[in-house]
């Protein structure tokens, strides 16, 4: 009789052992996480998963095909970020996933939503009487202070040279974020005169002067005396944006006073020196603006739809809302990340990790994010003169930080993958790729394939592309990229692989953009563009290239592509001054002007810069001797074509660099081009100091 109760004993215990640490963990809305995460006792956060597998691991061997934490439908909200780590790893052949149960849509947030019945009409005769005639009945309210919420985040200034900052509170109404009331409703307001630039910190000024310029709107007037007017646009160049808050608006002389300098000080009298007006309430008149009151907490918004039925919410989490930080063997599938005012997934260390199928959109800053950003320490805006330290769970300068240490290596790990992912509504970029090592040319291995990336660009513009891709050995491939006035894909460092994409809509109202760019450092070769279909880019009133290939770029193969309708006034390919450059076998239709441009730049408007960039303490000399050293391994034997590069022509005054070299332009079929679909220049005279190979192209006129 003790036999069998023993044996009924030990058949419960395995039973009761075999439930609770079976493979499939399970997680609901409506579990508790006092539960076995079982089918039938699911867990309610993902916290509780996690602990469950983690426990399972310390005193079992993960099973053949690894395990699987189910998630059914609803909205996981994350006060903080979700951070997966090395006790989360799982094994070769043995991957620990993470994914949405089979037809069901799991959203993991970084905000909260608001109920529609907790808006309710406008009835304050102050705030009435500083809208448009006609607004406020249109427009309702929300207090978010009795709602619990107060932390609203606050605004900074951003753009080319600053630091990405995570955005404040945000709104997002049926899954589109809403626009923070502006003016115009659409396009920009041209810069008036320039009374003073401002300091130009480009140039080392550090006064932190803001500029001074007339307004060429009469709105302007409405807006005397207001706080918090911030204007966002680009201030001189077409490439470099800005958001730079407003001091004073003088009426009397038809006057504004910025609060902060720009990087390049403010200038007019160009198509692009423009901006917008934003954070009014009295501009607050159209569908889809809202206003936050910070002082009382009141959101004011103008539904674009019906409200009842509307799924609405706002951004509060500024940690990335996921974090896969030196885990390995990790898939996180079919998941939607959302509503946070930093980073959506952030992946730094580990390897075998793969994001598929996963939807992450409507964040502040940029959705998926490889490796470390940067803080910087250098007190004020700058280029020059950066410095900083790397930082994780933050973008911070990493633009200022890889320009001044250009083979820094970000901690990206290797072999990940992000597979089949729509990333979207983001407010600095879509995915950034990185990994490997520059310095040693070892490939990361790491690649994103077959995502759709898209309306990238609503905060941060220019460096902040689709997909930005460092270090050495990464693959971009299948993936379409398009709705952006910016960038399509920014490039850094060595031997990346880029095929098979589809890229169109984008560069569609800056300047001196393109694409695809990479430039100014001639150690970053082996870069292969193939296979890819680029078309309807850029703007005929601005410029633009196609494939960018920037000062003293070197080691770019072109090869196979369509390039089809491309609004590029300075070429398909443009080149500053670029060695080894290789053009082939590519399809040209209807190219606005020339196919190929290649410019010797360091004899006309460049010509200043030649010593700077190549002299004793030249930018270029560090970046070829100092950060990398092209005369030993591996460099000298990966890349013996750079051995001449820094060699004097002229002792002091001109170097072999200055000079492009081995240029092909070859094979390719333009159809609707001028008679010469190439070109080489020197200002306005023929080039005589670039050696181009031009040949076989074949020309059909229609």
């Amino acid at each position: 009789m003790k036999t069998t109760h023993g044996l009924i004993l030990l058949f419960l215990l395995c039973f009761f052992k075999q439930t609770l640490y079976s493979q499939d963990i399970y997680v609901s809305k409506t579990g508790n996480d006092s539960n076995p995460g079982t089918k039938e006792k699911p867990v309610a956060t993902l916290t509780a998963a996690q602990n469950l597998i983690r426990h399972y691991k310390s005193i079992h061997d993960l099973p053949e095909g690894g395990l699987t934490i189910w998630i059914s439908a609803g909205e996981y909200e994350q006060r903080q970020a979700f951070v997966l780590n090395e006790n989360d790893s799982g094994e070769p052949g043995k991957p620990i996933t993470w994914r949405a149960e089979i037809g069901q849509e799991v959203h993991i947030i970084g905000g909260t939503r608001i109920p529609g019945e907790k808006f309710t009409a406008l009835t304050d005769k102050q705030i009435i009487k500083q809208l448009r005639p006609g607004v406020a009945s249109r427009l309702v309210q929300v207090n978010l202070k009795t709602l619990g919420i107060s932390d609203f985040g606050k605004h900074a200034q951003y753009g080319h040279g600053h630091a990405v900052k995570e955005a404040p509170l945000e709104l997002f109404f049926n899954h589109q974020p809403m626009t923070l009331a502006r003016y115009p409703n659409q396009g920009f307001i041209k810069i008036g005169k320039v009374i003073d630039p401002g300091s130009v910190p480009r140039a080392g000024d550090y006064n932190e002067r803001g500029a001074v310029f007339t307004y060429t709107d009469p709105r302007h007037k409405a807006w005397a005396g207001l706080k918090d007017i911030w204007f966002q646009g680009t201030f001189n160049y077409g490439f470099a944006d800005d958001m730079i808050p407003v001091a004073t608006i003088d009426t009397s002389r038809n006057q504004v006073k910025l609060a902060a300098s720009h990087l390049y000080g403010v200038a007019s009298g160009r198509d692009f020196q423009q901006y917008f007006a934003q954070n009014m309430l009295s501009e607050l008149d159209t569908a889809g603006e809202w206003y936050l009151d910070r002082a009382a907490g009141i959101l004011y918004l103008f539904p674009p739809a019906e409200l009842q039925t509307a799924t609405m919410h706002i951004s509060l989490l500024e940690d990335p809302i996921v974090c896969l930080e030196g885990v390995s063997h990790l898939v996180f599938r079919d998941l939607t990340i959302e509503v946070g005012r930093g980073i959506g997934i952030y992946m730094e260390r580990g390897a075998h990790n793969l994001i598929a199928g996963c939807t992450v959109r409507n964040v502040g800053t940029n959705g998926i994010f490889m490796g470390q950003g940067a803080q910087q320490t250098f007190p004020h805006l700058t280029i020059d003169d950066y410095e900083g330290v790397p930082i994780s769970r933050k973008i911070g300068n990493l633009q200022g930080h890889i320009y001044k240490y250009s083979t820094w290596e970000r901690q990206a790990g290797t072999h990940h993958g992000i597979q089949s992912c729509d990333v979207y509504n983001t407010g600095s970029g879509g995915i950034y790729l990185s990994g490997g090592s520059k310095r040693k040319l070892i490939p990361g291995h790491n690649v994103v394939e077959n995502c759709k990336v898209h309306d990238y660009n609503r905060r941060n513009k220019f460096l902040w592309a689709g997909i930005n891709i460092d270090g050495c050995g990464n693959r971009i491939a299948h993936c379409e990229i398009y709705n952006s006035d910016w960038q399509g894909i920014f490039v850094y460092g060595n031997e990346h692989v880029f095929e098979y994409n589809h890229i169109h809509h984008v560069t569609l109202n800056s300047d001196d953009t393109s694409p695809w760019y990479i430039g100014r450092n001639p150690s970053s070769r082996g870069n292969i563009v193939r296979y890819n279909y680029f078309h309807d880019c850029g703007s005929a009133n601005r410029m633009n290239m196609g494939i960018y290939c920037d000062d003293s770029s070197t080691g770019v193969t072109v090869e196979g592509n369509v390039f089809a309708n491309m609004q590029t006034s300075h070429g398909v390919l443009f080149s500053n001054t670029g060695w080894d450059l290789t053009m082939k076998n590519n399809i040209v239709v209807n190219p606005m002007t020339y196919t190929a441009e290649i410019s010797a730049h360091y004899y006309t408007w460049a010509a200043v810069h030649a010593v700077p960039m190549f002299g004793e303490k030249g930018l270029l000399r560090k970046r070829l001797l100092q950060e990398v050293n092209i005369l030993e391994p591996p460099y000298s034997t990966r890349y013996p074509e750079l051995k001449d590069y820094l060699n004097p022509i002229i002792e002091g005054k001109e170097w072999e660099g200055m000079r492009s070299k081995r240029n092909v332009v070859a094979d390719n079929v333009i159809v609707g081009s001028k008679e010469n679909p190439s070109i080489c220049w020197v200002g306005s005279t023929p080039c005589v100091k670039t050696e181009t190979i031009w040949s076989s192209a074949v020309i059909q006129g229609l």
